[in-house]
């Protein structure tokens, strides 16, 4: 059964920062890239950061420098941690496959809220 269970959003002043964590299931973690997403009110999903099973990574130049995405392939879980945080980074935040779209299950996401 596909599953993902994100956790550690909040709420948090610009230029603090937060770690999230992705619970996924075996089958969307075993060997295969996996990835951040958010989706702010009124706008389309967007991929945030990337990591091989080997642990290569890759981010999207709006968090590139401030967020670190990592995994931990014994607990097929993944993580996002987010520095330096702006407003402009408010969304809810989803773990999943890279290449993940519409037709694939998604978890409930954690919202994540940074205040000027």
């Amino acid at each position: 059964q596909v599953q993902m269970v994100e956790s550690g959003g909040g709420l948090v002043q610009a230029g603090g920062s937060l770690r999230l964590s992705c619970a996924a299931s075996r089958s969307i973690f075993s060997y295969n890239s996996v990835g951040w997403y958010r989706q702010a009110p009124g706008k389309q999903r967007e991929l945030v950061a990337h990591i091989s099973f080997g642990g290569t990574t890759n981010y999207a130049d709006s968090v590139k420098g401030r967020f670190t995405i990592s995994r931990d392939n014994a607990k097929n879980t993944v993580y996002l941690q987010m520095n330096s945080l702006k407003p402009e980074d408010t969304a809810v935040y989803y773990c999943n496959r890279l290449g993940a779209g519409s037709f694939d299950t998604w978890g409930q996401g954690t919202q994540v809220t940074v205040s000027s």
